[in-house]
Order: structure tokens, then sequence, then C-alpha cells
């Protein structure tokens, strides 16, 4: 059934009272597992930001007449709560945890410049403002705990206590390994999601690029006398599995898609920048090498997702079967 520009709009500030949601689950609990008084800092200064955000677009919604979806948030928290747990089950838990937060801030970051894409096609400019705001505090955020990767290893390698560094940089090479697992899981059946477009073009050629890294990263573990974790790869290629199914049965794929997209680049360049951070650390200068030359990859791939944003807004608006602003 058509809708009109307003009611996408609904819809995507729903989505992201959703987001606002789990970061809440995830950011009352992250200072209490970060082992280091300024990443501590950090998560509880925007933890105030983002209590605020939750207002914002809970107010704005009302004012649209629409209202948050207590289904989505229900989800949404109850996925934050399972990060919580995954990152205090690991032994490097600060080093998990803002790898995962530097990867959380892209995916608001991406989702408000869809809102913001949305808003101003729909002339709504005070939510255009809103999303505006949110999207700075988002992107300061990012570049906060991106400017923290220094002290996320040195606290991940006091918490894994043992002196065998050569062990643990294996440990984050099979890390690796899985995700670029899981992201050759998500970049293969992405293009027939989008239709094949331009977008789809750009995962063609970041799978090809991706294959590459895997392959390095496999090169170094043997370089260790060691081989990628089956078990590691199976529970991400699973993952990419549940993703596929829930970006097929959205209507709005497009702009989802890309939104996930950008934030999965900024999971793995969040990991390499912890590896090459280790190798380093370990003496291996074979693997920081590798390791900057998927960085750079992984930074270009997420600043072409990113120029694709204004595109992608369009695409989901008209797969939403919008007629206009009425």
């Amino acid at each position: 059934m058509p809708s009109t520009t307003e009611q996408q709009l609904v819809t995507y500030l729903a989505d992201a009272h959703s987001i606002e949601e789990q970061a809440l689950q995830q950011l009352r609990k992250a200072p209490g597992i970060a082992n280091d008084p300024e990443l501590t800092r950090a998560f509880e200064e925007h933890l105030v930001e983002t209590e605020r955000h939750e207002q914002l677009t809970r107010e704005r919604l009302e004012q649209l007449g629409g209202s948050p979806s207590r289904f989505k948030d229900l989800v949404m928290k109850a996925g934050g709560e399972g990060f919580v747990w995954f990152a205090r089950s690991q032994p490097d838990s600060t080093g998990k945890l803002v790898a995962h937060a530097y990867s959380y801030e892209a995916l608001e970051l991406a989702s408000y410049e869809l809102l913001l894409r949305v808003a101003t096609i729909a002339g709504d400019h005070e939510t255009a403002r809103i999303a505006r705001e949110i999207a700075q505090d988002e992107r300061r955020m990012r570049e906060r705990l991106g400017g923290l990767f220094d002290a996320s290893v040195e606290t991940s390698l006091r918490e894994l206590t043992a002196d065998d560094l050569q062990q643990h940089l294996v440990d984050y090479l099979t890390d690796a390994h899985a995700i670029e697992t899981q992201s050759i899981g998500l970049l293969g059946p992405a293009p027939a999601l989008v239709e094949n477009g331009p977008l789809g073009q750009l995962f063609e050629e970041h799978l090809a690029e991706t294959r590459v890294h895997r392959r390095l990263i496999e090169e170094r573990l043997e370089a260790h006398g060691s081989s990628p974790s089956k078990l590691k790869d199976l529970a991400m290629r699973a993952a990419a599995i549940n993703w596929g199914t829930f970006f097929a049965v959205h209507p709005d794929t497009v702009g989802k898609l890309n939104a996930f997209a950008y934030a999965f680049e900024h999971l793995e360049m969040g990991g390499y920048e912890q590896l090459k951070r280790v190798a380093a650390r370990a003496g291996d200068q074979a693997t920081v090498v590798v390791v900057e030359r998927i960085l750079a990859e992984e930074q270009a791939a997420a600043e072409k997702l990113a120029a694709r944003f204004d595109r992608s807004a369009e695409a989901s608006l008209e797969a939403a079967g919008v007629t206009g602003t009425g």
C-alpha cells in the first residue's frame, strides 16, 4: 500500500528511537566493563547525550502523531543486553567493548544521516534539525572512541594477564578472519537485495577486496603456525545469514543495508586498529603492513557507503511506495 513521506518519516523516527534504546542499555553498563578511566568517562558523558537523544526522538514522534514501537524497542533492548553479556564474557572485554561501540556510533550516525535526508525531502525542518544535531553528537563520540584504541589495547593486554604476546596476536588474527568471513556472508547476497544498482556494484567490488583480506589474514596465521578458528568462523557465518534474512523482509532494504554496511566497516576498522597495535607490540611488522593495507581499503569502502546516503534515502522511499508529501 502506497504511503506518504510523512508516514515514512515517522517510521524512521521510530527506528531511531529503538536504536537509542539499545544504546542506553549498552551505555549504562559500559562504564562497569571498561577498565580504563578515560574510556569510562567517555561512556558516562555519552550516556547523558544519549538520554537526551532518546527524549528528542520520542517527543518528535509524539508531535507527529506517532509513538515509539514497543516491539522494536524491546528487541533492541534485548540486543543491547546481549552485547553487554558478550563483552563481559570475553577475556579482553575492554577491547571488544570499544570496537563494538565504535561501530555502533557509526550505525547511529548513518541512521541519522538517512533520517535527515528523509526529513528534508518531507520538508520537516524540525526533524531535520534534530537529526543533524544528534548526528553531530554521534560523530564526535565515534571520533573520540577512535582516539582511544591505544588505551583499549593497553587495557586488553592487561586483562589477558598472560605474557605470551604471540598467542594473543594469533587470537586477534582468528577474530579478524571470523569478521572477514561474516563480511563475505553479508556482501555475497547484498547486490541482489539492492537490485544490483550502484550500491550493489560497490558491494561487489568490496566483496572481491574482502576475499583478499581473508586470504591475507590466513597467510599471517600460517606464518605463526596457526589456522583460522572453525568455531568463530561458523558463528560469524550464521550471524550473516540471520542479517540477510532481516534485510530481505524490509521494504526500505537499501537504506537499512547501507547504514548497516557502513557500521560493519567500522566494526572491521575497530578490530584492525587493535590488531595493528597488538602486532606492533609483538614485533610482527609483516602483520602491521598487512593490516595497514586492509584498514585503508575498509576506510575507503566506508567513505563510498557514506557517499550513497542521499540516493539510499530516495530509493528507500521509492521502495515503500511513497506517493507524495501529503
